[in-house]
C-alpha cells in the first residue's frame, strides 16, 4: 500500500477545515462574551449539555459563583446564561472533536503502514500542539474565574496564536505530502516570504490582545484614530512605565495593531513586486493573486469593524479574514521553499 496517499493529505485537510471551524465558533464565543460560561472542566461528561431544568438550573447556580455573573450579569435569566453557554459547549465540543479527528486516523494510518517516518514525526508534533491548545484553553478561561470577570489578553492572545500555528503546520505537512518533489529555490526571496510571515503572526497575536482587551470599541475613526487628529496625537497614557501601553492599554494597543496592518500590506505588496522576475509556476502566481487579494480584503474588513464599532458577524468575519490571510501566506511559502 503506498504510503502518504491521498487519504492521508484528505485526512489533514480535514484537519485544517475543523480548526478553521473552531477559530469561527471561538470568535463568535468571545465576541458575545460566552466564554466564561462554563466554569469547570470535565472531559468526557462534559460532551453533553445540561438536559432538563434541574441541570440547566445547577449549571446556572454554579455560574452565579464566578466574578462574571457578580459584577457584570446579575441581571440575567436563566434564558440568558443558556444563550451564553451554547456557544462556549460548543466551541468545547469542537475541540474534542478535533482531537477524535486527529488521533483515531493517525493510530489506523500508523497501524496500516500508510505514513512515511518524517510524517509520523510532523503528525505527532501536530498531536502536541493540539494537546497544548487545549490545556491553553482552560488556562486561558481560569484567569477570568478569579477577581476579573474577563481572561487575560495574553492567555487569549496564547490560545488563538497557537490554534493559528496548529492550522498553518497542519497546512504545511499537507502541502508537503502534496508537493513531494525537490526544486531549487531563491533564498533571499524565501526569507522575505518568512519575515511577512512573521509580521502576519505579530499582527495576529495584536489583534487578538485588541480582542482580549476590548481595544475596538475606542477610535472609531479611520484614517485617523480620532477624529480631526493624527493617529500618534490620541493614544491615550493609561499605563506607566510607557511601554505597557502599547501591551496592556486599550489606545496603545490598537494604535500598535492600526500600524502593523500598514506594515503587513505593505509586506504583501513587495512580496507581489518581486515574485515578478520569477517565472512562476501556476500554484506560485495563484498563491502570490491570493495573499494580494486576501491583504486587502482583511484591510478593509478591519476599517469597516472599527468604524461600525465591532459587531458580532464583522468582527468574526475580520477574524477569518486573518485566517484565509495566513493559509495565503503559508501556502506562498511552501511554494517557494525546498
Amino acid at each position: 500500500m503506498k504510503k502518504d496517499n491521498k487519504a492521508v493529505i484528505y485526512w489533514l485537510l480535514t484537519g485544517c477545515f475543523l480548526i478553521f471551524i473552531m477559530v469561527v465558533v471561538g470568535g463568535i464565543t468571545r465576541l458575545t462574551h460566552s466564554g466564561l460560561s462554563i466554569s469547570n472542566y470535565k472531559l468526557i461528561s462534559g460532551t453533553i449539555p445540561p438536559m432538563n431544568e434541574t441541570e440547566w438550573q445547577a449549571a446556572f447556580d454554579l455560574y452565579k459563583q464566578y466574578p462574571e455573573y457578580q459584577k457584570l450579569n446579575t441581571h440575567f435569566t436563566l434564558q440568558d446564561f443558556k444563550d451564553i453557554y451554547f456557544w462556549e459547549w460548543l466551541h468545547r465540543v469542537i475541540g474534542r472533536f478535533i482531537g477524535l479527528v486527529f488521533l483515531i486516523p493517525f493510530l489506523y494510518f500508523l497501524i496500516k503502514r500508510q505514513l512515511t517516518k518524517p510524517t509520523i514525526k510532523k503528525c505527532i508534533v501536530l498531536l502536541g500542539l493540539g494537546a497544548f491548545q487545549g490545556f491553553l484553553g482552560w488556562y486561558m478561561v481560569k484567569s477570568g474565574l478569579v477577581d476579573n470577570p474577563d481572561v487575560s489578553h495574553y492567555r487569549l492572545a496564547a490560545h488563538l496564536t497557537t490554534a493559528f500555528i496548529t492550522f498553518a503546520y497542519t497546512f504545511w505537512v499537507a502541502l508537503d505530502l502534496r508537493y513531494p518533489e525537490k526544486k531549487e529555490v531563491d533564498k533571499a526571496f524565501r526569507n522575505l516570504v518568512r519575515f511577512g510571515l512573521a509580521v502576519l503572526l505579530l499582527q495576529i497575536i495584536y489583534g487578538a490582545f485588541v480582542a482580549g482587551l476590548d481595544a475596538g470599541f475606542i477610535h472609531n475613526h479611520w484614517p485617523m484614530m480620532s477624529e480631526g487628529k493624527f493617529m500618534h496625537q490620541t493614544v491615550y497614557i493609561e499605563q506607566n512605565p510607557l511601554y505597557k501601553n502599547f501591551i496592556e492599554g486599550k489606545s496603545g494597543v490598537q494604535f500598535v495593531h492600526r500600524c502593523l496592518a500598514y506594515v503587513v500590506v505593505l509586506m504583501v505588496v513587495i512580496i507581489w513586486r518581486k515574485s515578478k522576475r520569477f517565472s512562476l509556476t501556476s500554484s506560485q502566481f495563484n498563491g502570490i493573486t491570493a495573499l494580494l487579494l486576501l491583504v486587502v480584503l482583511q484591510f478593509v474588513l478591519g476599517v469597516f469593524t472599527i468604524l461600525l464599532q465591532v459587531p458580532v458577524w464583522l468582527g468574526v468575519a475580520h477574524q477569518v479574514g486573518a485566517f484565509f490571510l495566513l493559509s495565503a501566506m503559508t501556502f506562498v511559502l511552501h511554494r517557494f521553499s525546498r
